[in-house]
Formats: C-alpha cells, structure tokens, sequence
C-alpha cells in the first residue's frame, strides 16, 4: 500500500513523503489516526495543496515539543516508594507513576511518551529517563527513586 505521510514518522518518513507500507499498518493506524492519506491522484493533488498548513503545523508542533523539553530541562523530581532494607523496592515504578509524579511537578507529560530502556525501575537512586516528546525532540530528565518514610 503506498501512501503519503501527512506528518514525521519516525522509521519512515517525513511529511509529504510516498512511503510503501503494509496495508494493515496504513488501514489500522496511520490513516485512521490522521498520520497518512492514501497515494491517488486525488490525495496527491490535495496534499500539494494543503502542504503549506501541515508544514506550518508541524513546525508548530515541533516549538512546542521544544518548549516542553527545556522546562523538563529545570525540573527535579523524586518518587517516593516503599522499599526494603537492601534498597529493593516493594513492586516497581512504571512509566504512569514517572509520569504523574512529572505532571505534578508541574510539566504535564504522558506516560506513551517515557522511554525505559531497561524495564521498569525496581531498586532506589537516580536514573536518566528518556522522554520522546517528538520524533525530533528527546529530553532526558534525572529521576530520584527514594524511599518512603
């Protein structure tokens, strides 16, 4: 199936991109989800049309991610969790608690949007979270895992 992306996708494309993908991935998620139109002559004629308000958009979008980014940049956030006498944790921090202890820190993010490479976090100290606020803008935020008192 080819279609033409609408916005960035990371491992695929970029906006306005023709890109030959699996149908069940255009027909499923792209474009339900508005990410991508299928490549007739119409869509393609269309596109070129409103390529100037999806770039716009984009761009817009991006500014925003970036903003996001540098006021994660001035944040410290520690999580409060019980935990044994050796510094194992009782259960694990996930990405929804990461994420509402930074929301309520005052910066609101999503839990989709919190990389942990290595699984959940099951012992107490710092830890460097990754947080994919947009294909382009990745900011990385210290995280203190404490114990409760």
């Amino acid at each position: 199936m080819e279609v033409i992306l609408l916005e960035k996708i990371a491992n695929l494309g970029c906006l306005g991109d023709k890109v030959n993908i699996k149908a069940g991935y255009g027909r499923n998620f792209l474009i339900p989800k508005g990410k991508a139109v299928p490549a007739t002559a119409a869509k393609v004629a269309e596109f070129e049309v409103r390529r100037a308000e999806l770039e716009k958009a984009a761009l817009e979008r991006l500014d925003a991610a970036k903003a996001r980014a540098e006021a994660l940049g001035k944040l410290t956030v520690a999580i409060a969790h019980k935990a044994g006498d050796e510094g194992r944790l009782f259960g694990s921090i996930g990405t929804h608690n990461i994420a509402d202890a930074i929301t309520a820190a005052g910066v609101p993010v999503e839990k989709h949007e919190i990389r942990l490479p290595h699984g959940a976090i099951r012992h107490l100290g710092d830890f460097d979270i990754d947080i994919s606020l947009h294909t382009d803008v990745v900011a990385t935020l210290s995280i203190k895992i404490v114990a409760e008192a």
